[in-house]
């Protein structure tokens, strides 16, 4: 079995030695003898984090067949637990963009999400783009091939899969388990598995490169099992996340945007951010704070209120009537 383990990864790796990037070394064969995973958090992933980005990765995204959702779910989840999502972006399967913006992702916020091209076919290619971006080896991870044998099931198209006989199918599979791999840091702190019967794992590069998956199921489940792991490194442990109230409004944009500014520069040093938002069509805008400090922002409800001509609601829309006629031309959108 390690023989042809071993096999499979030199097979593997060829094409990568052949595309060296123009700023990184070529990569060296993949090797095997990795240990199993462990789900503790390290001591020396325990540097606190306060800023994140998202880097969704796939040609379907940016050519209109599939709808990226999961930084959107992203954006929640940090917003849910007190995390400040900076930046997203969307890329192609491309090594030259991947390797850009993962090095400049990694240089700029704490924690980075990669979502996409993990998969099976030619186009798959973050795991090898991030690898060279880090000049990293990638390697055949034992314990991931392991749960992909144990809680994977073969295509109802592929009958006669086996995962003893080599074939075209078992080396698209093995590409999934074929991850960046630093020597000088802790395999622990390299691969997670935070789901005992998903055999995905979640590639840490750099420390803060989190390779995830672009289905959205999968992707969802592996950053709700990263949790437990990030609230202790967050500047607030308890991870309460971030507080924000609505205002409903009648007034168009350009008529409140006078007393927003200087609402703004009142509470901005206390950490509150002022936002305002045109709702096409409605006779009412939306305007809101966000912030940390809950005592201090409902302090504030009254005088927003005023400022505003509106009211506090809980969610948009709820004092939305019947009749729109009184629909603002002034949206400023």
């Amino acid at each position: 079995m390690f023989s042809r383990f071993t096999q499979l990864a030199r097979h593997l790796s060829r094409p990568l030695l052949n595309q060296a990037h123009r700023n990184a070394p070529s990569l060296a064969q993949p090797a095997l003898n990795m240990t199993s995973s462990s789900s503790s958090v390290p001591s020396t992933q325990r540097s606190t984090i306060h800023t994140a980005g998202c880097i969704i990765i796939g040609d379907e995204v940016l050519g209109g067949k599939t709808v990226d959702t999961n930084s959107a779910y992203l954006a929640k989840f940090c917003f849910s637990i007190g995390l400040h999502l900076k930046r997203v972006e969307v890329i192609a399967d491309d090594e030259d963009e991947i390797i850009e913006a993962a090095q400049r992702m990694s240089r700029n916020y704490d924690f980075v999400v990669t979502s996409g091209g993990i998969g099976p076919t030619h186009d798959d290619i973050t795991y090898q783009s991030i690898a060279k971006a880090f000049n990293l080896e990638l390697k055949l991870h034992e314990p991931t091939v392991a749960k992909m044998k144990k809680y994977s099931r073969p295509h109802k198209s592929q009958p006669n899969f086996s995962w003893d006989v080599p074939s075209p199918a078992l080396t698209a599979k093995y590409r999934m388990a074929l991850l960046p791999t630093d020597p000088d840091i802790p395999e622990e702190e390299q691969v997670l598995f935070v789901k005992e019967d998903l055999w995905v794992p979640i590639s840490v590069v750099n420390r803060n490169i989190h390779i995830l998956p672009g289905v959205p199921r999968i992707f969802e489940t592996l950053l709700e099992g990263m949790r437990p792991r990030l609230i202790p490194r967050l500047a607030d442990p308890e991870g309460k996340g971030m507080y924000r109230v609505l205002f409903s409004t009648p007034l168009a944009e350009s008529e409140v945007a006078e007393y927003l500014t200087q609402l703004a520069e009142k509470v901005g040093p206390k950490g509150v951010k002022v936002g305002s938002y045109p709702r096409w069509g409605k006779a009412r805008n939306i305007v809101t704070l966000v912030g940390k400090d809950v005592e201090y922002i409902d302090s504030l409800e009254a005088e927003v209120a005023q400022g505003v001509h509106g009211r506090r609601v809980s969610v948009e829309g709820e004092d939305d009537s019947g009749d729109e006629q009184d629909v603002h031309k002034d949206k400023d959108a």
